[in-house]
């Protein structure tokens, strides 16, 4: 066992936080997470801010933690796809077209090539009657 009861460690560092998972066993057995931020403040000291999560509660709080980046991630979707109506919007109300970039499947669809999941080989060799 480690300094203070730790028995794993690992460190993510963003920008100007760090953030430490420390798993770690107490005075009774009892094992449990850790999870401390390290801010700097000015360049000098530091903020430290830690929770403990006891390992009979971890799944419901991993749990919770899944649900809210779930919602983090629809929320992040929907407004994104707000906002470009509302660009599209404003622009078609001044008169302007949109462009877009075209997909692979517009391409595809330009074409007349139509997606079966197979491979299509197209060979590029004259045929024979064009040699003649």
């Amino acid at each position: 066992m480690g300094a203070r009861g730790e028995l794993f460690t690992t460190q993510v560092t963003l920008d100007n936080r760090s953030y430490f998972f420390n798993v770690k066993e107490n005075r009774n057995g009892d094992i449990f997470l850790q999870v401390v931020e390290s801010k700097s403040r000015n360049g000098e000291d530091f903020d430290r801010h830690a929770i403990v999560v006891f390992a009979d509660d971890m799944r419901e709080f991993f749990k919770g933690l899944d649900t809210s980046i779930s919602f983090i991630e629809k929320e992040k979707k929907e407004r994104s796809k707000a906002a470009a109506e509302r660009r599209a919007a404003k622009a078609a109300a001044a008169g302007k077209k949109i462009y877009r970039k075209p997909t692979a499947e517009d391409e595809r669809r330009r074409e007349g090539i139509k997606k079966t999941g197979r491979v299509h080989v197209v060979s590029k060799r004259p045929s024979t009657e064009e040699n003649q």
